[in-house]
Formats: C-alpha cells, structure tokens, sequence
C-alpha cells in the first residue's frame, strides 16, 4: 500500500455560534490542509498519482474557503465551520476528484500549529 500527501493552507474567518468563549466571536485563522491518497498499484511511471494533479485539485478547493467569512458559504449554512466541518467539507470536495490509482484516505485541518481534525470514512 502508498499513501501520498499534499498540504496547502488557506486563510479565513469564522465564529462558532452557541459556544460559550472567545471563539463565539468572529476570528480568523491560517488553517493548514494535509490531504492523503492511498493505493495498492502504480501507474507506468512508478508513480501512484502524480502530485501536480492532487496539488491542483487541493488549491481549487481550497480557493472556495480562502479569504472569507466560512459562516456565509453555503456549505455551512445551519452547521458551525468547526475544524471537524471543514474537514468534512474539503472531504466531500476531494473525493470525487481522486483519479489514477489512488482513492481519498483521509483530510486533516490545522486550525492552530497545535490543533487539528481529521476527517475519513
């Protein structure tokens, strides 16, 4: 079995409606992506998938969330843009653009060095 991994990161703002602390009010972070591809057969040139691709198909996805309130995208409306949601959102994205031999393995979100979700199924 391969697993490869692409990261990327975008920024945003965000509050968390309903909890009690500073993270009610409207904040932003600089959230760091790690995406994994898994698979069990390389291509004809050694490769799993080719990391331009995945990179590609990150930053698209990525670009939806970049530079905005999360709390007004549609993707969001009626659930708070928790770390965990995002993940799931990226997820959802991604996983019908993992093409070649590798399939979507799993999302992690960095919403802090020291924090992160990771989203799989």
């Amino acid at each position: 079995m391969f697993e490869l991994m692409v990261e990327d990161s975008f920024n945003s703002a965000h509050q968390l409606k309903g909890y009690e602390g500073p993270c009610e009010k409207l904040h932003g972070h600089t959230w760091k992506v790690r995406v994994f591809f898994s698979g069990e057969k390389l291509g004809k040139l050694g490769m799993l998938e080719d990391f331009k691709f995945l990179k590609r198909s990150l930053r698209e996805c990525l670009d939806e969330l970049d530079h905005g309130n999360l709390n007004e995208l549609p993707a969001f409306s009626g659930v708070n843009p928790t770390s965990e949601n995002v993940a799931a959102f990226i997820w959802k994205k991604l996983s019908s653009s993992a093409g070649g031999n590798a399939g979507l393995s799993r999302v992690t979100v960095f919403e802090s060095p020291t924090a992160s979700a990771t989203y799989y199924e």
